[in-house]
């Protein structure tokens, strides 16, 4: 027993096996085995190694996003002459990766808390019993009343007073020197796998650089000083057509603005000097095309409300704004890459794994296609049993001349005497 214990281990730990193996000299055969590894060896060197990169690591950046406006615009309403600066046209205040550029407004101003008539065209009545006292509608500005005010022939409401008049919609926009405002964009991104960190002021941006510089694809690609005018431009949009609003009939508007990514984009290749490392800027039109036909065709453009509140007379006021402007999408786009062992040899492992692939292919064609697979399948499989003897290869599969040279041939790289 002992023996037989040492005997085993001994087989265990000092013995090598090794499948068999049969050389086929078969030209077809020979030729798609061939054909099928130069495939996979392109696949592999090709694709996954000079493509796709396999022998590297990858990380993503955590990044941070500032940005400033820069610009003066003008509007001159009946006499009434304004200066709008960076306070009153970005909407949130400045320093946000996504905020709104004011392009044209309406504005109502003076209102307080009361009652007074609903707009024209809205909550339309003929008598009191049109208007629901204590009920709301969707569109309407505040709480009906239940009284129709002949005048007008709308419903009374409890709400902010005078209601805001929406029909009249400036035309061209009031704010076409927002054209001209300057957009400045700092962005700082860590790789924290690699332990990289980089700004988009690269090697050559200095202070006296930004200063004179605008950005431009081809002449200053990495000044990051945008002009409004050309960041709409390089979208694909038409300024003038993304800050108008065009009046309709039955006071229906086809309001403007709209919302476009700048993305700054961070792909680097860590194998090489780090200053190679610096950001690209694209510029994409998200929505607010006019002549978009998709589903959001029905609500093009982009506008909301903004309310300034104030006291007078200890009465409590504010100023209503509508706000039409170009909305702006700061996006960090990142991708870093550097030689890893683990990745390249797990690339290498399955690359060689997926060369059995030929082999599977040809035992395939050898086994079920060839009119002498009969042979080929005695040559590579030996079968035992009790009840049925194993086909002798001697007997049928080297009858002719040309199958004996050929299992003389098998015999003798498999080592059998002959």
């Amino acid at each position: 027993m002992k023996s037989q214990i040492t005997n085993t281990v001994s087989d265990f730990f000092f013995e090598y096996e090794t499948p068999r193996q049969v050389l086929v000299r078969n030209r077809k055969v020979g030729v798609v085995c061939r054909l099928i590894q130069l495939v996979v060896l392109a696949y592999i060197i090709g694709w996954v190694f000079i493509y796709e990169k396999g022998y590297q690591s990858t990380d993503k950046a955590v990044s941070s996003v500032f940005t400033k406006m820069k610009g003066v615009g003008y509007t001159n309403i009946s006499g009434k002459e304004r200066v709008w600066d960076v306070a009153d046209y970005v909407f949130p205040p400045q320093g946000d990766s996504s905020f709104v550029v004011m392009t044209n407004y309406i504005i109502t101003e003076g209102q307080e808390m009361g009652k007074c008539p609903e707009l024209t065209g809205k909550h339309s009545c003929s008598s009191d019993s049109d208007c629901e006292g204590g009920s709301f509608k969707r569109t309407g500005h505040g709480q009906m009343t239940g009284v129709c005010v002949k005048a007008n022939k709308t419903c009374e409401v409890l709400a902010w007073c005078p209601v805001e008049n929406d029909h009249n919609i400036p035309e061209p926009a009031m704010l076409m020197s927002a054209e001209n405002y300057t957009l400045f964009i700092k962005n700082s991104v860590t790789f924290p796998i690699f332990g990289v960190s980089r700004s988009n002021l690269v090697e050559g941006i200095e202070a006296d650089y930004i200063s004179k510089c605008l950005h431009d694809p081809k002449d200053a690609p990495l000044c990051p000083i945008f002009r409004l005018g050309d960041i709409v431009k390089l979208s694909g949009f038409n300024f003038e057509t993304i800050a108008r609003v065009v009046s309709q009939l039955n006071f229906t508007q086809h309001r403007q603005g709209g919302a476009i990514g700048i993305v700054v984009d961070w792909t680097c290749n860590l194998d090489v000097d780090l200053k190679h490392c610096k950001p690209q800027y694209k510029f994409h039109g998200l929505y607010g095309n006019p002549e978009e036909t998709d589903k959001n065709r029905a609500s093009v453009g982009y506008n909301f409300r903004y309310a300034k509140h104030y006291l007078d007379n200890k009465v409590q006021k504010r100023t209503l704004l509508k706000v039409f402007g170009i909305r702006l999408d700061i996006i960090v786009q990142s991708l870093a890459r550097k030689f890893d062992i683990i990745p390249t040899l797990t690339a290498i492992g399955s690359g060689v794994g997926i060369f059995g692939v030929a082999t599977v292919l040809c035992d395939l064609v050898l086994l079920y296609l060839l009119p002498k697979r009969e042979f080929y399948k005695n040559m590579k499989f030996k079968q035992t049993g009790t009840q049925k003897r194993d086909p002798d290869p001697d007997s049928d599969a080297c009858s002719t001349e040309t199958e004996l040279r050929l299992c003389l041939c098998c015999r003798s790289d498999l080592g059998e005497d002959l």
